[in-house]
């Protein structure tokens, strides 16, 4: 009796907590996590020496896991079809059947974003802006039209990963300055080594659904160069955000530190180039930013302690 009462849907043996587990899992939560993280980052900066009263703290960081997750989801149902044909993402909960039918992740998607848009509408425009842009960056620009066409779909679209970091100022100063335009060019920069190392370990899996991402028509030495060049100019800019946002010694050393590591990796990958070490550093990708971010954080605390 109480086995049955747990069953949800019509999929036998399916339960309340693995139907959340389910629509939680297609919001891509720890990328979710790591784009909160950065706008948290921004929001903690903007501020200053200044205070961020708990409610507008809660509203804004809802409002930006909320745009995070609905957009995810709302990639997760433009991109079923090459999910269920990918070996990397044919578990993922649309492919598999474990939401059906799809457009109950769409939905679940607008929802969220909706609720998002709204809240960062009570925040300031500017907010709203960064927000509304987002899901035009990401499902617009890149899912729907650059991702199946374009070489260059993450160059391109991959402008929304820097939008949470620029949403975290604005929610806070109500318009966009040079410091937050630099850190969320960083995330940018992060992107292809992150995706395209990832592409290369999973060239086949592109291949087959005829995503043209650069390791699948580019010969490997030239993206391994293409990744080098964007892995270098995040360092630059990892570093020119300590000097213009006028960040301590704690960031500066995190940012030489795990920035020359990822490089140091990504000079390796150049010179011997291998599908294995290319996934390693694309795991490596995530920790990179998340330390970055970290130190950021820890610095302007340390700041606003020191009074």
């Amino acid at each position: 009796m109480y086995g049955n009462t747990a069953r949800v849907g019509g999929t036998a043996g399916e339960t309340v907590f693995s139907v959340i587990k389910n629509y939680i899992e297609v919001t891509k939560p720890r990328s979710v996590f790591l784009l909160v993280f950065t706008a948290a980052g921004a929001m903690l900066l903007a501020a200053g020496a200044g205070r961020i009263e708990p409610q507008f703290w809660m509203k804004a960081v809802l409002a930006i896991t909320l745009a995070c997750s609905g957009v995810n989801a709302v990639s997760c149902y433009v991109d079923r079809d090459l999910d269920a044909i990918m070996e990397r993402t044919r578990n993922r909960p649309i492919p598999s059947g474990r939401i059906n039918p799809a457009y109950k992740a769409l939905v679940w998607g607008l929802v969220q974003f909706g609720a998002a848009l709204y809240l960062a509408w009570t925040l300031n425009l500017a907010a709203f802006l960064c927000i509304l842009l987002g899901m035009l960056g990401y499902v617009g620009i890149y899912n729907i039209w650059l991702k199946r066409k374009s070489t260059w779909n993450i160059i391109l679209g991959g402008f929304s990963g820097g939008l949470p970091v620029l949403f975290g100022w604005a929610a806070v100063t109500g318009r966009i300055d040079l410091v937050p335009v630099l850190i969320a060019l960083l995330v940018v920069l992060w992107i292809p080594n992150h995706i395209w190392n990832l592409a290369i370990f999973f060239k086949e899996d592109y291949r087959r659904v005829g995503v043209p991402m650069l390791p699948v028509v580019c010969d490997t030495d030239k993206t391994l160069l293409y990744i080098l060049v964007t892995v270098i100019m995040m360092y630059g800019i990892s570093l020119a955000v300590y000097y213009y946002a006028g960040l301590g010694m704690i960031y500066l050393v995190t940012a030489i530190v795990s920035g020359a590591a990822i490089l140091a990796g990504n000079l390796y990958l150049y010179f011997k180039p291998g599908a294995r070490r290319a996934w390693w550093l694309y795991k490596l990708s995530s920790p990179y930013l998340f330390i970055l971010f970290l130190g950021l954080i820890v610095d302007h605390w340390v700041y606003i302690l020191r009074g």
